[in-house]
């Protein structure tokens, strides 16, 4: 569900006031992760490698409370579930995007990101859900990427966590990412957070 709050009922406030209307109000952090735990558990369950980054993205950022909150338009939102954005090739060469549901479960999460991105695929059509703040993702596997800095604009204010192809050295396996947010929606220190904890959910997955 989607409901606009007020701002001054919010810990929000201040950063509302502050950068609500700020021409580039987008903020971006890079961090190199571990990414081993990660590989390994997708080569020795036949998961996606994708897949499981996606939903330890989601896994993390649904115990945060500032990813439930986001700004629209010169208002601000709440919303009671997550959903995690995936960009998809699509059988005419072209580029189709799905909206995922997040669930702790991974193996219904599995199976709904598989499902959706293979029709995005093949259709060539979109998939959105409109009442869960949506967490975009990019992934460009065709190389590997040191940082990534996405367009800012007021059309879309929503996180968005993407990186490139992943690193293989020896034993360990490392991957960039770039976290974009809204200065609203959360302050460097909470984006922070949320990289930490990632890296903390990949280690445990």
């Amino acid at each position: 569900m989607k409901q606009e709050i007020n701002p001054k009922d919010t810990n929000r406030a201040m950063a509302f006031e502050l950068w609500m209307n700020s021409p580039m109000p987008m903020v971006t952090l890079t961090k190199t992760f571990d990414a081993t735990r990660l590989y390994k558990v997708s080569r020795r369950r036949g998961l996606k490698f994708n897949m499981l980054l996606c939903w330890c993205i989601g896994k993390v950022a649904s115990r945060i409370e500032e990813f439930y909150m986001l700004p629209q338009n010169g208002k601000l939102y709440k919303y009671d579930r997550l959903a995690i954005n995936v960009i998809v090739n699509n059988c005419n060469g072209g580029i189709n995007s799905c909206d995922v549901s997040y669930c702790d479960d991974l193996e219904k999460f599995s199976r709904d990101y598989t499902a959706l991105t293979q029709s995005a695929s093949s259709s060539c059509q979109n998939a959105f859900i409109d009442d869960a703040m949506v967490i975009g993702t990019s992934a460009m596997m065709a190389t590997e990427l040191d940082s990534i800095v996405n367009q800012y604009t007021d059309q879309f204010c929503n996180p968005m966590v993407m990186w490139g192809r992943y690193r293989k050295k020896w034993l360990k396996v490392t991957l960039p990412i770039s976290f974009q947010f809204h200065h609203v929606q959360m302050d460097g220190g909470h984006a922070a957070h949320f990289l930490e904890e990632l890296q903390k959910g990949i280690n445990n997955i």
